[in-house]
């Protein structure tokens, strides 16, 4: 079996508090979108998402289809970057503070200084997932990981995502180890040649899958994985 190379983990569920994402991040944007799009619109990027919101609904306010997206939790282009805007000047503001579980950033240093190479994979933008880990309340974690990819590269339930995200870190997919709390994930994954552990976090109510190695924490998967280099 070839040594691990890099790990890549999903963020909600994972690194992140499911709540933080559900009861801080997305409040946040519901109440501050208004006013962004107000001060922001005439700027080409900002131009340009909200141009695509009207392509894809065409003949209403582009504010009520991005509050209408984020009430229902539609993962799609535009909104998921205009969030990260307003979570950019949330984080700059002192008004956010990335939520990470306290396993975590221990088990990512150790890891890193191991020489493993991190990212990060999720629904949430590149910029989204690089804030919560910048603005960490046990600091700037994001410097550890070499790159962040987002549903940019396709469905994390999709096995070609997966090898797009090996061929993007330039590596063979047995090199790589998938984490995540999401069984279909892990199975596309596993399909596209990744190793695999999922986290089965106290208190989530996540299911333990069958056909992937399962953890309760960080500290945890270093010895699933046969980490022992990079463990406590």
């Amino acid at each position: 079996m070839l040594p691990l190379v890099a790990v890549v983990t999903s963020i909600e569920g994972t690194t992140t508090p499911p709540s933080f994402i559900r009861d801080v991040l997305v409040p946040f944007v519901r109440e501050r979108l208004a006013g962004f799009l107000l001060a922001h619109a005439d700027e080409p990027e900002v131009a340009g998402h909200l141009a695509e919101v009207r392509r894809l609904v065409p003949g209403q306010p582009e504010l009520q289809t991005l509050l209408h997206w984020l009430a229902r939790d539609t993962r799609i282009a535009p909104l998921t970057a205009l969030q990260g805007m307003v979570w950019r000047d949330g984080y700059g503001e002192g008004g956010l503070a990335g939520a990470v579980y306290p396993d975590v950033p221990p088990v990512l240093r150790r890891w890193s200084a191991a020489g493993l190479r991190l990212y990060g994979f999720s629904h949430g933008s590149a910029e989204a997932q690089r804030l919560i880990f910048g603005h960490s309340a046990a600091g700037d974690l994001s410097r550890l990981f070499s790159g962040f990819f987002d549903t940019g590269v396709g469905s994390k339930r999709e096995p070609d995502s997966f090898s797009r995200l090996a061929i993007g870190m330039g590596l063979p997919p047995a090199e790589v180890a998938y984490l995540s709390d999401i069984e279909a994930e892990l199975d596309a994954a596993a399909t596209a040649g990744m190793r695999t552990c999922q986290l089965v976090r106290s208190g989530m109510g996540t299911p333990a899958s069958a056909q992937h190695p399962n953890a309760a924490d960080f500290a945890r998967v270093a010895a699933r994985l046969g980490l022992a280099r990079a463990a406590p």
